[in-house]
């Protein structure tokens, strides 16, 4: 048509009567409440679908017509007031009124992460860092915690994958119209759109601040798209994980200082600060140039600003933390040095590592923060070795890196045909005491016909959206309808009693997403068998600049191609949160199999277990927590002495076992009722063995009792009289750091060898102080009891007490014990600095052995 085009937007009127519909379309709520979305979905299926499931951008474009029909539709208003009261009962109360009763009154938790994912509504989220992010935040408004989440509003988000047919990953990225999305501008006190100012290097960035609603919570979000940024500028918040390193690191300032100058001009201030990965750790300086600014000088101020913050590392491997060239982080920090009165060699000591020339910031996060963990118990021995340089003198396993298994939302990712199964056979107590293993028992009293139903209608949902995703897919590349039938012979929600294995993650190498091809003989043996077929249906991401995720993709596209395996082995594109929960929901069984140890927890397997699916995995992250033999079937990593193609050639063999001799025949062990009460009791029990262990619900109590309140607690002392436990405490360090390597011990005496059990002896050890006080310095006799082999098989620590003074600058300490154990043992002695506000004994990672 002819002539030049202007944009027109008409946007509905909502009818008074549906008035409210807005407020449930600016609630992230929506994101676990399934009858809210159901309630938008039918209004407009095909709009709801055009809009990628999101309630703002539904009420920019269904027919006005429409909602004047639901208006006076008794039937859709009487969901409409169900769902309304629903949300009026959960948001009933302030955070303060209902939060835990050890939180202080003024307390309140702000959560920096890089990316969030709470719904495909949002996209400012790429994989499972962001899914986990989504769902602490959920489980703090469910526990009415007092709790704020900061993070990055992109223009772009991630990107949009499709698959060509040479299985080459295309990576697009759309603008989002933030109109659409469920954010607003959060405004001042004058009715302005509240900006903050974030110094980069020699110039000034306008950091525009969004919020999000997510129930109780409120989620802030920082954008650089203002029209008096230059350009450069202006695409700071573009793309998540975009750009070059400047990008990177400029990105990580606008979320770490512009987070905390944003919370600043809400009038908020945090009691306990949590980065959520190394990405937001620049809010430790930020936190330190503010208090700088209240008259403590850089010492104190680390002090205070440590005292009660949290750092969770979600990384296994050293390569992956971020960090950055020392002349980088210098010239973004000039003012930061001059403002405060610090040295460039000050800054950069706060972001060392011996490992590295470069300011690394994880490095920053351990020196800023008291309480640091690992997100499964695997990966915080995993995580304690990687940061073992931090502490360089206290063994890994004693370092204060602890670990927080995560967990998953349950509302989120619990299908609505559980929900509904569960609260009728089960009663509330799933939903109130999710936690409590007695909760889930009645999942085994379920009858078998009702949960295999279940599993199948799920299935069959699973199996629509797969075959949708991929007749998409099969016509934008120009395949025939021919060849599109013969790939999707197994995918049939006609018949849904094909085995279907699922694996749908991010394409990272050390996630093996080919083991399964590791010998294609032997596949071709397990899928071959006409009357026991088997479908594999994988789905996931490669980053745009992961060559080697990308060569993974076209690894999957190339087997699915040959003819033995065509149909049995599906590639679908579009990996996002809604194919995810599908997949998680409806395949039979869920495949894992990283490179062990380098799984830092992964949760996707904890949503499949939720709904009844089955888990088959490394002995990795949470499985190896999870797994107790009658839930699931586990492949046992080898020796991590053996290199890569040795490990994956051993460990494909037994997953070839397991799924020849385990998994097939027990799926297939049907009787005239068509179906496998075997298979189905194992789904039960894992059920109801993972559900009550591995929710967020449990994750975020754990958070409160380990970290949240102890640095709340921290913060309250360290800041009283003018921060002056902080001062005593960055003094104190000072002072034991200077005078520690002339630090020494000495036996003193000749105790036995040989006691008869409840005999005692004395033990004594002269320590030479180097000018400290006795009472700065504690000493220990750690005692092992040996196994047969002359390995240690217990151990425990006993405190000497400090006796009198010795000559030349020693001072005696002294124990009078008698063992509990018989047996042979060997025993050591070690000294440590110590004063009773420590947040752990050992966070100066100084020892000093005899």
């Amino acid at each position: 048509m002819p002539g030049s085009t202007f944009p027109l937007e008409v946007s509905p009127r909502l009818p008074e009567r549906l008035a409210r519909l807005d407020d449930l379309a600016n609630d992230l709520w929506y994101s676990w409440d399934r009858p809210t979305r159901a309630l938008f979905a039918k209004l407009d299926s095909v709009v709801w679908q055009t809009v990628g499931h999101s309630p703002k951008a539904f009420l920019k474009r269904i027919d006005q017509r429409l909602l004047e029909a639901a208006a006076g539709d008794p039937v859709f208003v009487n969901n409409f007031l169900r769902v309304l009261s629903s949300f009026d009962t959960y948001h009933e109360g302030s955070v303060h009124q209902t939060a835990p009763a050890a939180f202080p009154a003024d307390a309140l938790v702000a959560y920096f992460c890089a990316e969030f994912g709470f719904h495909e509504s949002l996209p400012i989220y790429s994989g499972g860092l962001g899914i986990l992010a989504g769902d602490h935040c959920k489980a703090a408004s469910d526990a009415r915690l007092p709790f704020v989440g900061v993070g990055l509003l992109y223009r772009q988000g991630y990107f949009h994958q499709a698959i060509d047919s040479h299985g080459l990953q295309q990576a697009t990225y759309a603008d989002a119209d933030f109109s659409d999305l469920p954010v607003t501008p959060v405004l001042d006190a004058d009715g302005a759109e509240l900006q903050v100012r974030v110094a980069m290097a020699e110039r000034e960035v306008a950091v525009k601040v969004w919020q999000a609603r997510v129930g109780h919570v409120r989620l802030f979000l920082l954008d650089t798209d203002v029209a008096e940024n230059t350009a450069a500028d202006r695409g700071i918040t573009h793309r998540l994980y975009g750009g070059d390193r400047s990008t990177r690191i400029e990105q990580e300032i606008v979320l770490g200082v512009g987070g905390v100058r944003a919370l600043g001009a809400l009038g908020l201030h945090p009691t306990v600060w949590h980065i959520n990965e190394g990405h937001a750790a620049f809010m430790i300086l930020e936190r330190i140039s503010a208090l700088a600014a209240a008259g403590l000088d850089l010492r104190t101020a680390l002090e205070a600003a440590a005292s009660n913050t949290v750092f969770t590392t979600h990384t296994a491997v050293p390569a992956g933390h971020d960090h950055f060239a020392n002349e980088i982080v210098q010239r973004y920090f000039t003012k930061w040095c001059a403002k405060i009165g610090a040295t460039p060699e000050q800054l950069l000591a706060l972001g060392a590592t011996p490992a590295s020339a470069d300011f690394n910031m994880t490095s920053l996060a351990i020196r800023g923060s008291r309480f640091q963990n690992g997100v499964s118990r695997i990966h915080g021995g995993v995580s304690s070795r990687i940061c073992a340089p931090m502490w360089p003198q206290i063994a890994p396993e004693e370092n204060p890196i602890d670990a927080i298994t995560n967990g998953v939302h349950i509302p989120t990712f619990l299908s609505d045909e559980w929900a509904e199964l569960f609260s009728r056979q089960l009663g509330s107590a799933w939903s109130l005491k999710p936690s409590d293993p007695a909760s889930w028992d009645g999942v085994l009293r379920i009858s078998d016909q009702q949960f295999w139903s279940v599993r199948q209608s799920l299935k069959v949902q699973m199996l629509h959206l797969v075959r949708h995703r991929i007749q998409r897919a099969h016509a934008r590349n120009h395949g025939s309808e021919a060849h599109l039938d013969r790939i999707l012979r197994l995918a049939d929600p006609a018949n849904p009693n094909v085995l279907t294995i699922g694996f749908a993650r991010r394409f990272a190498t050390y996630k093996r997403a080919t083991l399964l091809f590791e010998r294609l003989d032997w596949l071709r043996e397990l899928v071959g068998d006409r009357e026991r077929p088997v479908l594999f249906v994988f789905a996931g991401k490669a980053h745009p600049a992961d060559e080697p995720g990308r060569a993974l993709i076209r690894r999957v596209h190339e087997v699915s191609c040959m003819p033995e395996f065509e149909g049995n082995v599906l590639l679908v594109e579009g990996y996002d949160l809604r194919l995810g929960r599908r997949l998680v929901q409806g395949v039979d069984v869920w495949l894992n199999n990283p490179l062990y140890p380098l799984e830092a927890c992964g949760t996707s397997g904890m949503k499949a277990a939720l709904n009844g699916v089955i888990n088959l995995s490394e002995l990795d992250g949470w499985w190896d927590e999870g797994y107790d033999g009658t839930n699931g079937w586990a492949i046992k990593p080898v020796h991590d002495g053996l290199d890569e193609t040795e490990r994956a050639h051993d460990e494909a063999r037994t997953l070839y076992e397991i799924l020849q001799d385990k998994v097939i025949p027990l799926y297939y062990e049907r009787g005239p009722i068509g179906y496998s009460p075997g298979w189905i009791a194992m789904a039960k029990r894992s059920m109801a063995s993972v559900a009550p262990r591995f929710n967020a619900a449990r994750m975020i109590e754990q958070y409160m009792s380990k970290f949240y309140l102890p640095a709340s607690e921290h913060w309250g002392n360290y800041s009283r009289d003018g921060f002056a436990l902080a001062r005593a405490v960055g003094l104190w360090k000072e002072k034991v750091r200077a005078a520690w390597s002339g630090v020494a011990l000495r036996r003193v005496g000749d105790p036995p060898r040989r006691l008869n059990f409840g005999d005692g002896a004395r033990f004594e050890i002269a320590v030479g102080l180097n000018g400290l006080a006795p009472e700065d310095v504690a000493v220990e006799m750690v005692l092992c009891r040996l196994g047969v082999f002359g390995a240690e098989d217990e151990r425990a620590e006993f405190r000497l007490e400090p006796v009198r003074a010795l000559d030349h600058g020693e001072y005696l300490y002294g124990i009078d014990l008698s063992p509990d154990w018989c047996g042979k043992m060997e025993y050591r002695f070690r000294a440590f600095p110590y004063i009773a506000h420590l947040t752990h004994r050992f966070e100066m990672g100084l020892m000093c052995w005899l």
